[in-house]
């Protein structure tokens, strides 16, 4: 069965390009659109239902613009296997990347070949990732306390604008990018980054993000 394919990039030739690579693979891939900001690769999902979107955290509305299209992906099309493409493997990208709901991250170093077993990988409702990778994911969790687990104990404990600064944080934004978001200064989003973490018993903010990816719903209601 051929694997339908939606790709969304920053730069459109290089998403044309991918997409024609992958048309050349005979009977194994149908690129149905290619999207270059979060507003189109949404509204090209819903209009064409792919199997696969292979996505770049940095598309044209926003450095972690991809980011918030795999958190779109997985409440509204849980269906649709989420890709990851990453420039590196770096730590805090794989777990803000996963933590977004991805099921795969492919690095642009890799090969072709890599890049196809992925999406055959994920369109198979499997992982796609390396020992690496894993092992960030694996090093992270074990330095969860339990208090940590609790969603009772822990997110009740946050105001309403505490709350909105974790979902800002889960969709991989930096302290500057959440005060440009909230009209705030940075000292400000600091102060609210420390009485998070003291009130959910995090000390960092990778902590923070495996702390929504164990409960599997990253986006804390407001």
């Amino acid at each position: 069965m051929r694997i339908d394919v939606l790709i969304a990039d920053r730069d459109y030739m290089a998403g044309q390009l991918m997409a024609s690579a992958l048309k050349r693979c005979r009977n194994q891939f149908d690129v149905v659109a290619v999207a270059t900001d979060s507003g189109e690769a949404i509204e090209k999902v819903d209009a064409h239902k792919p199997h696969v979107a292979l996505v770049s955290p940095e598309l044209k509305d926003g450095a972690q613009s991809g980011f918030a299209v795999l958190r779109t992906l997985r409440e509204s099309h849980p269906k649709i296997g989420g890709i990851m493409m990453l420039h590196s493997i770096a730590r805090d990208s794989v777990i803000a990347s996963f933590s977004a709901g991805a099921r795969g991250i492919f690095c642009r170093a890799d090969s072709f070949k890599a890049l196809t077993k992925c999406i055959r990988t994920v369109h198979e409702g499997k992982i796609w990732a390396t020992t690496e990778e894993l092992e960030y994911i694996f090093d992270a969790l074990t330095r969860l306390k339990s208090p940590q687990v609790s969603v009772n104990t822990g997110m009740a404990l946050l105001t309403p604008s505490e709350r909105h600064v974790v979902n800002l944080v889960s969709e991989g934004m930096k302290n500057r990018e959440i005060a440009q978001q909230l009209g705030l200064t940075e000292h400000t989003v600091s102060n609210y980054m420390y009485r998070i973490f003291d009130k959910l018993g995090v000390s960092n903010r990778l902590e923070l993000l495996l702390y929504a990816m164990s409960h599997q719903n990253p986006r804390i209601p407001v």
